[in-house]
């Protein structure tokens, strides 16, 4: 007799409270493996394949591709081994970095039998204590009865529950119905156990927008539809959903400008030298050397001199705390949009070390491959927007960092060197820093110390 365990969405990162299906990779009634990836999911950080705890077959799935999930909501379940066999165990690895957790039971009301109620009417769990004819192996039975048996999710009725519990687990579902003014008590959950997803609140804003926009036998000026319904006419034009990468990345910057007090400083410097000096590495036959690991080699030397700017708030302590090690995010612009991969341990790497991991991060970003792990943890930002053409900037933090060091485009320029006008390669470099850990002459010296490696690289070597 089969034994059918759930498989929940699991936790797939810091603050992710849910998925949307990209893709599934297995069938209802396909054989599984311990660890098989079954179903492709894309978060607000990166897109990642979620593999199974469980190895059976595959009796159900919840959701359809494009549905977005919160976290814990049934994904699929699975008919292992019979008890008397080894069951299978749950391998731990659902992702890097983040472990299976032990299935929580899960809590039903136990209701008294009534007349009239048929046997087929009992829950799945006493479906599955029928038993199976001998000559025939658990997992063949268990793919014969997929359709039959497989566990079936009691949804309530249509509810109209003014003062009962509203079935909704995430935050942002919530948030959005509260932004725009939608009663979660009068709508019916699409998800298992009558669970509010956010489809439901999008589906019912785009009801009501339709009747909003359906043809009136009676026409009213806007300024009176205003006032009677006590929304704003909607605006004309293409709406683009705050979802995804860009959602993430606009909750992210939000948060930034609200709680930190940020302030910005900025200075032009004389790349001439440290452009020489990346020509003559690249030169010696070695591996190749990036601009960009040249500045952040630049940005570890002036923190270890600067600590107070390798630094986060813990407003509810009320304290600064200064961290020990540099993990340097840098700004990677892909076709999903703005996302920040960090560089673990950047302060014990060299130029060569830090090339190669900019280039594997950068690679990953593109393709859309990068872990949660990728993106989280960062102390410091470096954001070379000269990429894009542009002088100079004023960035936004990188909540809960306490600055970001911004590059601006290197060009020629005239410039006076050695007291005569020249033509000189020119940069300019902006330092955003939080002003609750230092004030401006902490965040100047740093900048100082930057630009002055800047023009006189040899200044590295007393960090060496």
């Amino acid at each position: 007799m089969a034994q059918v365990l759930e498989f929940r969405l699991p936790d797939l990162g810091e603050g992710l409270t849910e998925a949307e299906i990209v893709r599934w990779l297995v069938q209802v009634g396909d054989v599984v493996a311990v660890d098989q990836p079954v179903v492709e999911v894309e978060t607000a950080k990166a897109m990642v394949e979620v593999p199974c705890p469980y190895g059976g077959v595959v009796t159900a799935r919840y959701g359809e591709e494009g549905t977005e999930l919160p976290v814990g909501a049934p994904l699929l379940t699975v008919a292992v081994g019979a008890p008397a066999e080894p069951a299978p165990e749950s391998s731990g690895n659902v992702l890097v970095g983040y472990g299976t957790s032990a299935a929580a039971a899960r809590r039903r009301r136990v209701r008294p039998p009534q007349p009239g109620v048929r046997s087929t009417d009992r829950e799945p769990s006493e479906d599955r204590r029928t038993a199976e004819p001998a000559a025939e192996s658990p997992v063949t039975a268990a793919r014969s009865r997929v359709s039959a048996s497989a566990p079936r999710i009691r949804r309530p009725a249509a509810p109209d529950r003014p003062d009962g519990p509203v079935p909704v687990i995430s935050p942002l579902v919530r948030r959005l119905a509260r932004q725009h003014g939608v009663d979660l008590r009068r709508l019916t959950g699409s998800g298992p156990d009558g669970l509010i997803l956010r489809a439901d609140v999008e589906r019912a804003l785009r009801a009501t927008q339709a009747r909003e926009e359906a043809p009136r036998t009676t026409v009213t000026a806007p300024a009176a539809e205003t006032a009677l319904t006590g929304r704003p006419e909607p605006r004309a034009g293409t709406r683009i959903p705050l979802k995804g990468v860009r959602g993430a990345v606009a909750d992210k910057l939000s948060r930034s400008r609200r709680e930190i007090p940020d302030a910005t400083c900025w200075v032009d410097a004389d790349a001439t030298e440290l452009m020489r000096a990346r020509a003559a590495m690249n030169a010696t036959g070695a591996p190749k050397i990036s601009l960009l690991a040249l500045l952040a080699r630049i940005c570890t030397a002036a923190l270890a001199r600067f600590p107070e700017l390798n630094a986060t708030v813990d407003t509810e302590a009320r304290e600064i705390v200064r961290l020990d090690q540099v993990h340097l995010g840098f700004a990677a612009q892909t076709e999903r949009g703005l996302v920040v991969p960090v560089v673990r341990d950047a302060h014990v790497r060299d130029a060569e070390s830090l090339t190669a991991e900019f280039a594997r991060l950068t690679e990953a970003a593109r393709a859309g491959t990068l872990t949660p792990a990728d993106l989280t943890g960062g102390t410091f930002t470096l954001n070379n927007y000269g990429v894009f053409g542009v002088d100079g900037s004023t960035p936004i933090i990188n909540h809960p960092e306490a600055a970001m060091l911004g590059v601006g485009r290197i060009i020629p320029k005239p410039w006076v060197h050695e007291g005569e006008l020249a033509v000189r390669q020119v940069v300019q470099l902006s330092l955003t820093f939080d002003h609750r850990v230092c004030d401006g002459g902490t965040a100047g010296g740093f900048l100082r110390y930057v630009a002055d490696c800047v023009e006189q690289p040899a200044v590295l070597l007393r960090t060496l």
